[in-house]
């Protein structure tokens, strides 16, 4: 099956850390853009950056696995190795974690690697990945 890209906008308040984080240590190739915004190719999908004056990323958290996962986030699904990977390439960008790499949900149905971090607005990102992809809607 063959997913359309979705398309997320969401408030920074400062464009330049936006292109920095998203463009630079993420590796998202930017789009189109203007004074107010910038779009940004995560994996094929569009997310838009949009500069809000006072935006500080604050959100509400809830408590899942242990863990206080803030309720506002968004973030990608990804193969096991690749999540790996990543886990290395954001530590020597020394991206502070809000929640540390690990596994979740240790031995049932939605096992998953997850990690919790947030750009330079605050904004709350999340990088998980399932040994078995068919795994992610189990109940």
């Amino acid at each position: 099956m063959t997913l359309p890209p979705f398309h997320l906008a969401f408030p920074v308040h400062d464009l330049a850390a936006a292109r920095a984080f998203y463009g630079g240590v993420l590796g998202c190739p930017e789009g189109r853009s203007s004074d107010a915004w910038i779009d940004f190719d995560l994996f094929g999908h569009q997310i838009v950056a949009h500069l809000v004056s006072g935006h500080d990323g604050r959100a509400a958290t809830n408590p899942v696995d242990g863990d206080d996962v803030p309720a506002a986030h968004f973030g990608l699904v990804l193969p096991w190795d690749d999540w790996q990977r990543w886990v290395e390439r954001l530590r020597a960008a020394h991206v502070c974690f809000l929640i540390e790499p690990h596994v979740r949900f240790r031995g049932q149905a939605g096992e998953q690697a997850t990690m919790f971090f947030a750009d330079p607005s605050g904004n709350a990102l999340e990088l998980k990945a399932f040994r078995d992809p068919s795994r992610l809607f189990a109940k």
